[in-house]
Formats: structure tokens, sequence, C-alpha cells
């Protein structure tokens, strides 16, 4: 017997009882972007493995590790798209986006790609919805993207959440810090785990999210670059506070949080749920970049955003005990059997569909009983009945499934005009 396939590992089939969720989250990005101001972009799924390398950091764990990278028949080196941020900032510097009206505000769903450890919420493709603006520096836009975000996750019903957020300063008053963090490190080095130890010379900042139990008893006494901004991110970072506060979205500032690249600056923030131990809990996240699109060959430009898992959101909505009712997938459902009762069977379900009457038409070749079972499953309200006898008398029988059962004999002729009409009745 030949053996049969499965998914690959890390990836999902979102079956049709998970789809009202998926619906609902892309109605709420669609709804939530709207008032916001932002526009729609979608980039190719797969680009440049070096605008990965440049844009992820090519010393991060997506780039050396997880980024699906193969070489193209022409001998280009290229990569199934791990993160969205610099796929978009791409597409804002090829296309002249600095010459629009600044901030341009852009957003996207996308699939992401990443040959990461699978596990529940966190799969190797995911889709994920990101949010970017350009071209301001202005620390009550990176609030409003907070904002937008927090928005999301309330309108899906997501509760009890809690927005971390901190700073990174500039890259240049965070050298002095940085020298002061490895100099606490350096006693240490041989405790720490692999990572850490080769992250301590190249990304020192990133042992202070550390998740391995090895770092741990280090992380408390090591400085926070949050306790020592400069006067311009010190203020920055009080603006963001401030105005999170006037909206009513519940922030505290987390000394842990951080990026490990140095275009990163200033707020960085993830949105996480309250009763979480810091494990795999966040649900989104992002920060400022102002020096990103310098690296990617662009002029300087100012620009913050975030990206958070679809999946992960969904998983969260199904934790907080969000349901939906099954949804039908005809209003109507033709039961047929018999010569010629395909013929008409097809003529009625066309003029359902042509007035937008969901219809759907039986097998002929079962049964009653078995396509009435069908009719069930797909939640019909109505079921129209072609037998022989009925073709034979010019009717069909036209019964309310969810009405008592009551059953009305209708012309042939007037059969989709009588359904419609008492579908919209009801």
């Amino acid at each position: 017997m030949a053996s049969r396939f499965q998914a690959p590992r890390g990836t999902q089939d979102i079956l049709p009882e998970l789809q009202p969720y998926w619906s609902a989250v892309h109605a709420a990005i669609a709804d939530v972007t709207r008032l916001y101001g932002f526009q729609r972009i979608d980039t190719p799924v797969f680009e440049s493995a070096a605008l990965f390398e440049k844009g992820s950091g090519d010393t991060t764990d997506i780039v050396e590790k997880e980024m699906y990278r193969f070489e193209d028949r022409g001998g280009d080196q290229l990569a199934l798209t791990p993160e969205g941020t610099p796929a978009i900032c791409r597409a804002y510097l090829e296309h002249g986006m600095a010459s629009w009206p600044q901030p341009v505000r852009l957003f996207t769903t996308h699939q992401m790609f990443r040959y990461d450890r699978p596990q529940k919420g966190r799969y190797r493709q995911h889709t994920q919805f990101d949010c970017e603006v350009f071209g301001s520096t202005d620390p009550l836009v990176d609030a409003e993207v907070i904002s937008l975000l927090w928005m999301l996750y309330q309108r899906l019903g997501l509760t009890g959440l809690q927005v971390r957020i901190a700073s990174l300063d500039d890259p240049e008053p965070r050298k002095a810090y940085l020298e002061r963090l490895r100099a606490y490190y350096e006693p240490f080095r041989d405790r720490l785990s692999e990572d850490s130890q080769r992250r301590l010379d190249r990304n020192a900042l990133r042992l202070l999210d550390s998740k391995d139990e090895r770092d741990f008893p280090y992380k408390e006494a090591a400085p926070k670059l949050v306790n020592e901004l400069s006067p311009a991110g010190a203020a920055h970072h009080e603006a963001v506070l401030d105005a999170l506060s006037a909206a009513g979205i519940p922030a505290v500032v987390d000394p842990y949080l951080v990026r490990g690249l140095d275009y990163y600056n200033r707020t960085v923030f993830e949105v996480v749920p309250v009763d979480d131990e810091r494990a795999q809990g966040t649900i989104g996240g992002g920060g400022r970049y102002d020096f990103l699109l310098e690296t990617l060959g662009g002029t300087p430009t100012p620009a913050i955003g975030f990206g958070t898992g679809i999946e992960r959101i969904v998983l969260e909505m199904q934790r907080r005990g969000v349901s939906f009712e099954r949804e039908s997938v005809a209003d109507v459902f033709i039961v047929h059997r018999g010569e010629g009762s395909g013929r008409v069977a097809f003529r009625i379900a066309s003029e359902l569909r042509r007035e937008n009457v969901p219809a759907q038409v039986g097998d002929g070749t079962r049964s009653f009983k078995a396509q009435f079972r069908s009719a069930d499953a797909s939640g019909a309200r109505f079921a129209v009945i072609l037998g022989e006898s009925e073709l034979e008398r010019g009717i069909g029988l036209v019964k309310d499934l969810r009405g008592g059962g009551e059953q009305q004999e209708i012309p042939l002729e007037l059969v989709a005009e009588t359904v419609r009409g008492q579908s919209l009745a009801r």
C-alpha cells in the first residue's frame, strides 16, 4: 500500500471549522487599518537573500539558522520571506515613496517562512500582519502604531493583555552602554549558554532577552539601558508612555525587552497575555528602526512598525473562549432524483445564485435520505425536493427545514422566486 502524504512538518491546514476565526481576523485588520489611515501593500513571497541579511542582520537566528535560502536557475541567491519589514522597506525605496506625502502608512498580510522548531502557535510557514510607518520621528506615531495593534486585539475579544515597552535609545549614546554590558557579562562568559557566549561579542543586547535558564542568574544585576537613556531618548520614551496612558492602554516598562541590531532605536514593544510567564506568549510586537532604510541603500528615513502572527492570534482567541456559530454553506439545498431532475435542479440553483441566494444541488446518484443528511449538514433553511412524481406534476416541494418542517407545493417556474422571497423574509 502506497504511503499517504502529510503536510510538511511545521505547517498546517486551515480547515473549514477554523475559517470563521481567520475571517474575523482579516475583517478586523481591514477595519482598524482603515481607521488609522493605512494603505495595503503586497510584496513577493521571495526576495533577494541579501535583503534579509542586511534587513534582519546577518548574525541573527533568522539569517543564520532559519531562512529558507535557494539558488534559482539563473544563479540568483533568493530566500522565502522570513519577516515582512525588510521587504516593505525595499518596496518603499524602489518605488520612490519618499516623494509621497509623509508619513507613509503601509500594511500587509503575508506568508512568512522560517526553519524554526515547530511548537504550538509557531510554524515554519505562518501568516503575519505587518504595519509600517515611514517618514516621522514623532513619538505620537509610535503610540499610534501600538494603539492600532491594541485595537485589533480588543476587537477580536482578546482580553487580559498588556503592552510591554522599552527604549533602545539611539546608536551613538548606546555604544557606551554596550561596553558596560559586555564588561558586566565577561566574567561569567564560561557559565553562559552557547548562544549567549557567541552573542556577547557580536550582539550583546540579546543576552537580556535570553530564554535559556543558564543565563537567568546574571540578568537581574545586568545594567539596564532603559534606566540610563540620553536626554533625547528619555523625552521620546516618556512622550510615548504618556500618549498610551491618555488612550487607556496598559503599558509597563520592561528593561529586558531589546532588539539586537544597530539600526533599531528608541521604542520597542510587545503585547503579551498578563497570565503568561514570558515563555512563548508574545502575540505581537515591533519597534522603531530609523536607520534601516539607510542600511538598505536609501537616504536616512525614520520608521516604525510591528508584526503579529495570525495563527498566534487565533490560538489566543480560542484560549479566551472566543467562538463562532457554525456558518451555513447554503440557504437552499435542492434534493433531486430521477430522470430529468438534475437539469431542473441546476436551473433553479442558477436562478437563486443570480439573485445572491446561496444554493447547493444534491448528489442525484444518492438516495433522498442521504441527500437530506447532506442538506442538514449544510445548514440550509429550505430544501427543494424534485422527484419523478413532482416533475410529472410540474411542481417542486419546498420544505422549511428549520421552521417545523412545513412543506409547500410550488409550480416549477415559481420555485426560485418563492424560495428567494421566503429566504429574504427570514
